[in-house]
């Protein structure tokens, strides 16, 4: 059994805290819900009241004279009718209420863990499971708020078991002490429940957030299971979880189902002491007929509204946990803070500094102290063996993190001091692993961008050399594309996210090794195009291939987290060894398998002459 959270004691006070934290949340629609609860429960009472009247005045005379007046029948119908309609109308309100404030707050705080989400940085995501922040945003939200439903209606019982007490206490006495000794007991179960199911349900609550990560891993990774052959280990894996989830859930279904009788009972049992009590101070004359019936039947009503607060009660141990699950996510710290500066007001390239820049993942420094400046229009390449931090720089550059020290500005402008949503409107990244989602090209090209035509749409698709292979399809830009692209080659999908970027005119183009699955003549149009075309873009490449590397303005060559050379390409082979070895590597590797073939052509060449020699 995998470690799973402990629930610290208190889970009533802290239960108790979730609903006071859902009638803030909710308070309009809470009284709603509440005035029909003590609607019904009133109404409850008062119907007992009246049975015990009618009982009194028309059932018990009829049974004695053997006959019944017109008056008298109509009379106590109508004030049974009455009764029923005013409770009804309260059940109406308490449903209608109820049911409204608990989606109302699973809406409400699915938004705000979705919020949270976006504005956590990527490092935060990073150190927890896709799977489990799923589980975040849906089962345990859903849990926090299940207790809702019955809440108002726990609520209104206990109105109406008061206004029940000093109707009793006002009929007799006796039998009120008699019924009311049934309460201690519940009490007692109830704490008893809470006690035994808590760790339960705090543990089924946590294989459901591995159970989630489990199945979006298998399919997530899709393409390795069906390759290597595993999916009956993965099976294994999910089925593990799966029946361990399952056993969890027995286990919660049998304290349930040993709960559940037992609240059921409870009420039932104060009836009858109330009854056997009852009958002992009718013979007595301390008691008549009427009153006992009215007694009897409070105890009878009773008994489902106080199963009710057994509801509440018994769903709290899961509304702490989810509660708890979600509030982590909330109190999580690391947010992106932003700040006032609404960008540049020019649709021009910018220009980009780095001052200083220091980063670390979990206290491995991977960026020290670096330093350069890029112009605005001029293309830059990032080069450097891998683990050297490029691909840090160009989540630094769009701001997907922050850096430890330093700074990076955007014409001039630290990007920490921009608006919300500034640096999104003036750079984009085209990372090397692109998504794209289930819809239509041009739904994957725009992503609801003010695209004012679908001739914005074309020219960026043919600026990616995407055109073609979009004009082919079956109905072109309306052409579904599937689940992360699934019909679509790995070129074309690059191609159509670098068209997604293109699109928007970006005033800095971050290009994440973007072209790596396309071949080199289709690259090379690509990097001439994004030349060649007024786009108001700056352009930073991290690049491996010769071919793109030398199309760039000026190269900065990264080894160990620092920039150990930089200017043109030429310069830089001349100047760096360690640059000019890494550059060149394809070429000579594509070299030394030509001068490989071209041996093994001369050697059987001469293995030929041997042969026809000795013939």
């Amino acid at each position: 059994m995998s470690d799973a959270p402990r629930t610290p004691p208190g889970v009533l006070r802290r239960g108790l805290r979730v609903l006071a934290l859902a009638v803030r949340e909710e308070p309009w629609v809470f009284a709603v819900a509440l005035a029909g609860s003590a609607l019904y429960g009133v109404m409850t009472v008062i119907s007992a009241v009246v049975l015990g009247r009618v009982t009194e005045r028309v059932v018990l005379p009829a049974f004695r004279s053997g006959q019944v007046t017109t008056g008298a029948l109509l009379g106590g119908s109508a004030a049974i009718v009455a009764v029923a309609v005013v409770k009804a109308t309260g059940i109406v309100f308490r449903r209608i209420g109820a049911g409204r404030m608990q989606f109302r707050l699973q809406a409400t705080y699915r938004q705000r863990v979705t919020r949270q989400y976006l504005r956590l940085p990527l490092s935060w995501h990073q150190q927890h499971p896709t799977g489990e922040l799923l589980s975040n945003a849906n089962a345990d939200v859903e849990a926090t708020w299940w207790a809702i439903p019955p809440f108002p209606f726990a609520m209104g019982v206990l109105v109406m078991l008061a206004v029940t007490g000093v109707a009793l206490v006002v009929t007799d006495p006796v039998l009120a002490v008699v019924g009311f000794a049934v309460f201690p007991a519940i009490g007692a179960l109830n704490f008893g429940y809470n006690q035994r199911l808590t760790p339960l349900v705090t543990r089924a609550q946590h294989l459901r957030g591995e159970l989630s990560t489990v199945a979006h891993e298998s399919f997530d990774g899709a393409l390795v299971v069906k390759t290597l052959g595993r999916e009956a280990a993965e099976t294994a894996r999910f089925a593990a979880t799966a029946n361990e989830l399952r056993d969890e859930m027995v286990r919660v279904g049998r304290v349930h189902g040993l709960f559940d009788p037992l609240m059921e009972a409870l009420p039932q049992l104060g009836t009858l002491l109330v009854l056997l009590v009852g009958a002992g101070r009718i013979q007595d004359g301390t008691l008549n007929a009427g009153q006992l019936v009215q007694v009897a039947y409070l105890f009878t009503l009773l008994a489902f509204p106080v199963r009710v607060i057994g509801w509440v009660l018994g769903e709290l141990p899961r509304a702490v946990v989810g509660y708890e699950r979600v509030a982590r996510v909330l109190a999580a710290g690391g947010a992106l803070s932003y700040g006032e500066h609404p960008g540049p007001a020019h649709s021009k390239p910018t220009s980009l500094e780095l001052a200083g820049v220091r980063f670390s993942y979990a206290q491995a420094q991977v960026l020290h102290d670096v330093s350069f400046e890029v112009a605005p229009g001029r293309t830059v390449a990032l080069v450097g063996p891998t683990g050297s931090g490029k691909s840090t720089i160009a989540t630094l550059l769009v701001r997907l993190v922050d850096p430890d020290d330093g700074a990076v500005r955007l014409d001039g402008v630290d990007i920490r001091h921009l608006a919300v949503g500034a640096v999104a409107r003036q750079a984009a990244l085209v990372p090397q692993h692109t998504f794209l989602f289930d819809d239509t090209v041009r739904g994957n090209v725009t992503l609801g961008a003010a695209v004012d035509d679908d001739d914005a749409v074309w020219a960026a698709l043919r600026l990616a050399q995407a055109d073609g292979f979009v004009a082919a399809l079956p109905r072109g830009l309306d052409t579904l594309v599937g689940e992360r692209g699934t019909t679509l080659s790995g070129g074309q999908r690059q191609r159509l996210a670098l068209a997604r970027a293109l699109v928007r005119r970006p005033q800095l183009l971050v290009l994440d090794d973007a072209t790596s699955s396309v071949d080199a003549t289709v690259e090379a149009a690509i990097l001439r195009g994004l030349r060649e075309v007024a786009l108001p873009s700056t352009v930073v490449l991290i690049a491996y291939r010769r071919s793109t590397i030398e199309l760039a303005d000026e190269v900065v060559f990264l080894a160990g987290g620092r920039i150990v050379g930089r200017g043109r390409h030429a310069e830089l082979l001349a100047a760096v060894p360690a640059y000019a070895e890494l550059v060149t590597a394809y070429d000579r590797a594509a070299a030394q398998r030509v001068q490989e073939a071209a041996d093994r052509d001369v050697a059987l060449g001469v293995d030929r002459d041997v042969a026809a020699g000795t013939r």
